[in-house]
């Protein structure tokens, strides 16, 4: 045992896991181009409020715009329960290290130790609540400003009425993909809390389920069949 009641090999994996997270969201959000399905649907924001700038009846808009603040409200109150969930496992120490104890994989480990693994897991849910509330408040500003985008025909517009529906619809598309940025870290966030989980297990346990996790939302990102459904050359 080293410090904490943690081995090497617990940080080595804990550097493993927080390097997989922090790496993935870099390349995901800072990297060139636009292969990403994120990187995709952002497009497709700014098709959606170009669209709404010759649109009179914004019914469909503003039921799109209420789901979308709807899932986020729903992940932030999903992540309270997970807060709350974490925190009744550290109430239940002693019962809960006498059942991992005997897992077949599981290995020994003290009662600090465990409890450390449990408050890094409220820490990720704590963060998973701030992402989902802050993407609920933005959506919130992106309906205001899909609201404030004039109806213009274009036939019949000025140049500067033109310019200025635009730039209207742009403002909206940024802040919806503001927005959805937010609720994608708070997902992310999510996926990795269930790596973790697995550092309940052990160490190794938590090593190969982070790469597990890396490869199923690299595959989502860019090799999925969402990805391929946004192709505009899909072969017949």
């Amino acid at each position: 045992m080293t410090a904490f009641g943690l081995t090497w090999i617990d940080y080595v994996a804990l550097l493993i896991f927080g390097g997989a997270w922090f790496g993935y969201n870099l390349t995901l959000e800072r990297a060139s181009g636009t292969g990403g399905l994120n990187r995709q649907m952002d497009r497709f924001r700014v098709s959606w409020m170009r669209q709404v700038v010759v649109r009179e009846n914004r019914v469909v808009d503003t039921t799109i715009m209420a789901s979308l603040q709807n899932g986020a409200a729903f992940f932030a109150s999903t992540s309270l329960f997970a807060i709350g969930g974490a925190m009744a496992l550290l109430r239940s120490t002693d019962e809960v290290l006498g059942i991992m104890a005997n897992l077949p994989l599981g290995e020994p480990v003290t009662r600090i130790a465990w409890e450390i693994k449990v408050l890094g897991l409220v820490v990720i849910f704590v963060y998973t609540f701030f992402k989902f509330s802050w993407s609920y408040r933005i959506f919130n500003y992106g309906a205001i400003l899909l609201g404030a985008i004039p109806v213009i025909k274009p036939a019949q517009a000025t140049e500067a009425e033109l310019k200025e529906a635009h730039e209207a619809a742009e403002r909206a598309a940024r802040m919806n993909a503001v927005a959805g940025r937010h609720f994608n870290r708070g997902q992310r966030a999510f996926f990795f809390a269930l790596a973790y989980l697995s550092w309940l297990i052990g160490a190794y346990a938590l090593i190969v389920a982070t790469a597990a996790v890396m490869l199923v939302m690299w595959r989502r990102q860019f090799a999925s069949e969402a990805l391929v459904a946004l192709s505009t050359h899909e072969k017949k």
